[in-house]
């Protein structure tokens, strides 16, 4: 079963935090300095909001899939509806390890669709200058202009 997933940018992380804990009822099930998570079942939610210099608002929308082969079916339905995508295998985004594919819908709002298979100890995985550029890549943004 898949989980909708909302990313939120803000200007605020203590107030954010304040605001969207007493909201959801519960504490984060992930906090950091710059970001947290809260996973939620009722609605069947991954709602985080991260302040890392981003314009405030919703950064892009989502769908987390339970398995790879959920991933799969994700991005073949993609494909069907001839959308432009970009896929990128263990990435580092978020505090997570997971596998994406990055759309845009006819407004060009962003889409992530990712399979979370491990935790991080950083928000991103950006490459080192002696990695090579292929492995460079923001959190939250695909690497390549499809979106």
């Amino acid at each position: 079963m898949k989980r909708f997933h909302v990313h939120v940018n803000v200007t605020d992380l203590p107030a954010s935090l304040r605001f969207y804990t007493s909201l959801f009822g519960r504490e984060p099930s992930v906090e950091k300095p710059d970001y947290a998570k809260w996973m939620l079942d009722d609605p069947r939610l991954n709602f985080a909001i991260s302040n890392t210099g981003r314009e405030a608002g919703v950064d892009h929308l989502g769908l987390q899939a339970d398995s790879a082969e959920e991933l799969a079916e994700i991005g073949a339905r993609l494909d069907a509806a001839q959308a432009t995508t970009h896929v990128e295998n263990a990435t580092t985004c978020c505090y997570a390890q997971s596998d994406k594919v990055w759309t845009a819908d006819p407004q060009q709002l962003r889409w992530e669709s990712f399979f979370t298979f491990g935790e991080a100890t950083t928000y991103s995985g950006r490459a080192t200058a002696a990695e090579p550029a292929e492995k460079k890549s923001a959190c939250c943004s695909p690497a390549a202009a499809c979106c």
